[in-house]
């Protein structure tokens, strides 16, 4: 029994026909969300810490966060059909938990052998807070209303990752880092709890699908042959690429080649944040006016253009060093600002093409999700690989995977397009 409900009206196919959602719908699927971010940057700040207690070599540390990707990945792509079956809300509750008992074992973890294994059951619990919220949004909304409330989601999604590094630091000045990780285990235990009170089940028993490992793997497929799906779905999961290269090369950029400090970057960190918050909230006014698919397409080509000129900064300051063979210090700027105009316009490609690409998937909106999911991960793991196999000093590696990305993600925009107009062209079938 929850102490909430939602009105949702469905056509005959049981697709959503019309819903009123309560402001706290988004938010605390948006808190939901949150775990997956809090959990990855809030114990960075301890890493060096966690090596010393643990008397292991430098940088064993990131072998925590290895783990905790490969269990995401993995943990998105069985939750999926779990919410198909069994609903939204006793699986995300389940898992909540789980995700609480696991940072509790992180807390406890005495060898680094332990933590990391503790961090994949971690991240394969905290899948659910990825994959769930979103089959939740697809089981009440459609078209450019859900698109709205992903791009809501944005703002948490947003702030998250900005405050938690930030928090981390501050925590460690007054505890140790096992206070981090029980820390996150609260941060579960509460969550379930908010799901417990206020989370309907969005998916009623009559839409449910069955949970066999052959009928599993023919809905992924039938997913994927999906056009509606696969066009959408590869520019959601190429999105992994732009954000992990972000992730990886900016840091190198700005700390290692131009010398910020960690201070200073988190600052800027946050400035390149704020502005792709705010794409997305533009982009939730904007759809008062125009649909999804103009908006992924406006956004996308802006991605490309402002691309060629990052590419073309990049290079400009590539060909003119300083006597040591490093970026000078007049570049700073204009690459910081051909970066920020490249990834903006990505603050309003996510919210709408996860809402395109899942929503003729009223009916396995777990899997799809899922799906989705996993491949923006794996893709994600393929970008910061593939940047660390060119040389690196310059703006040039950044520049070059970001432009290979944007490109890749329109042309599928396109190819969906015209493929769309084809079957509707007279004729055709």
């Amino acid at each position: 029994m929850t102490l909430t409900h939602l009105h949702v009206e469905r056509n005959d196919d049981g697709d959503v026909r019309n819903t009123s959602l309560p402001l706290w719908f988004p938010i605390l699927l948006g808190s939901l969300t949150a775990v997956a971010p809090v959990s990855t940057d809030i114990y960075l700040p301890a890493l060096p810490a966690i090596e010393h207690q643990l008397h292991t070599s430098p940088g064993a540390g990131s072998l925590t966060m290895t783990a905790w990707v490969a269990g995401l990945a993995l943990g998105q792509i069985s939750i999926g059909p779990i919410s198909d079956r069994f609903g939204r809300r006793w699986p995300l509750i389940v898992c909540t938990l789980g995700y609480a008992l696991a940072g509790m074992g992180c807390a406890l973890s005495q060898t680094l052998e332990q933590l990391c294994f503790f961090r994949v059951v971690a991240a394969l619990m905290g899948a659910a807070s990825l994959v769930v919220p979103n089959a939740c949004i697809r089981d009440v909304a459609s078209g450019d209303a859900m698109s709205r409330v992903m791009s809501r989601l944005i703002i948490i999604q947003g702030i998250v990752p900005i405050m938690a590094p930030a928090i981390g630091g501050f925590l460690l000045q007054y505890m140790s880092w096992r206070g981090i990780f029980w820390g996150t285990a609260i941060y579960g235990a509460l969550s379930a709890l908010a799901v417990i009170l206020f989370l309907p089940d969005t998916l009623p028993p009559q839409y449910r699908r069955e949970l066999r490992i052959g009928i599993v793997a023919r809905r992924y497929v039938t997913i994927m042959r999906d056009p509606s799906f696969f066009f959408t779905g590869m520019v959601w999961m190429l999105q992994g690429m732009v954000v992990f290269t972000y992730l990886t090369a900016a840091p190198f950029l700005f700390e290692d080649v131009f010398g910020l400090s960690p201070f200073h970057y988190g600052m800027l960190f946050g400035m390149f944040a704020i502005c792709m918050i705010g794409a997305s909230q533009v982009n939730a006014f904007m759809l008062r006016y125009f649909h999804s698919n103009t908006l992924l397409k406006a956004a996308l080509v802006l991605t490309v253009v402002f691309g060629l000129l990052f590419i073309a900064v990049a290079l400009w300051s590539a060909f003119d060093l300083d006597s040591a063979g490093h970026l000078k210090n007049i570049y700073f700027w204009p690459l910081t600002i051909a970066m920020v105009l490249t990834l903006t316009p990505g603050g309003a490609v996510g919210p709408n093409a996860a809402a395109i690409a899942l929503s003729r998937q009223a009916q396995n909106a777990g899997s799809a999700a899922a799906l989705g999911g996993t491949g923006f991960y794996v893709f994600g793991i393929v970008a910061t690989y593939g940047f660390t196999c060119f040389p690196l000093g310059t703006a040039i590696p950044m520049a070059g995977i970001l432009f290979l990305a944007d490109v890749t993600m329109l042309g599928f925009v396109l190819a969906g397009a015209v493929r769309a107009q084809r079957n509707q062209s007279p004729g055709q079938t």
